[in-house]
């Protein structure tokens, strides 16, 4: 393909972890046309984003301006694609500037409040601009979520486990909330108390979701994305877990949004909506 007949993309954290990944991913599909790399280390300003990433110099400086770069992914006639994996205190900022300059948000930051989702979506329609916020690209995951809401049909008792890296910011993380979501809403309130229970260390129980769906988060160095949803009954333990060995494994999930939001003229939140 010419790059006039590719897509546009920006990767805003692109010095971070996902975001190498995704340069690596992005600058090897056919498809797709790297045109900008933000990321707000100062260690890493002003140098080749293939070289920090791993891949072998791109010749694309990275910059600490999203919104300098965000023009470059306007000059294509395709729409042009922002993907996001920063920080919970900017991702909002972030998706507004893009949608205001035309450039469609693919989220994979976690973070964003039910409040402010819901003002991005009002944002995009305005715009008619597609967004897709994923707070797990990993097909591994979407499955894994798919049997919870199987399973909850036949357990009322379940809790949820999702362990991460020391170094990420939110919890609990934004998979584990979008899994209690999905197995909310069916007409029951799981784990009903048996007992008046009393936590000697605040937060032991973990915390309260929808429908009382109780998470738990670990932080540790070591680990990288991990969940387990545990249900019980009498007599039985069924448990679901899904493991991230690495984070290659999330970059089929991120080309399949590159590609999809550019025929989105709204806001779409999960993966699994555009399987």
């Amino acid at each position: 393909m010419t790059q006039e007949s590719t897509i546009p993309v920006v990767v805003n954290g692109a010095g971070g972890k996902m975001g190498r990944e995704v340069i690596k991913a992005v600058s090897s599909a056919s498809d797709m046309t790297l045109v900008g790399a933000v990321d707000s280390n100062p260690d890493y300003i002003g140098q080749d984003v293939g070289e920090i990433a791993g891949c072998g110099p791109l010749e694309i400086p990275i910059v600490n301006d999203l919104q300098s770069v965000l023009v470059l992914a306007t000059t294509s006639k395709i729409q042009g694609v922002m993907v996001d994996f920063t920080h919970p205190d900017g991702v909002y900022e972030n998706v507004r500037s893009a949608i205001a300059y035309g450039v469609r948000p693919v989220v994979g930051t976690t973070g964003l409040s039910n409040q402010q989702i819901k003002e991005l979506g009002e944002f995009a329609d305005k715009a008619s601009t597609g967004v897709l916020i994923i707070p797990n690209f990993s097909i591994g995951m979407v499955l894994l979520q798919q049997a919870s809401v199987v399973a909850s049909k036949y357990f009322d008792n379940v809790e949820i486990i999702e362990l991460h890296h020391n170094q990420k910011a939110d919890a609990p993380s934004g998979t584990a909330i979008k899994t209690a979501q999905m197995l909310a809403g069916f007409g029951k309130t799981y784990n009903p108390p048996l007992v008046e229970e009393k936590e000697h260390l605040q937060g032991a129980r973990g915390s309260v979701a929808e429908d009382n769906i109780r998470i738990h988060s670990v932080r540790l160095p070591g680990l990288i994305a991990h969940q387990e949803v545990i249900f019980g009954a009498q007599g039985q333990i069924y448990t679901l877990r899904h493991d991230t060995t690495n984070r290659s494994c999330y970059m089929p999930g991120v080309l399949l949004a590159i590609r999809k939001v550019v025929e989105l003229k709204s806001l779409i939140y999960g993966l699994e909506k555009i399987l």
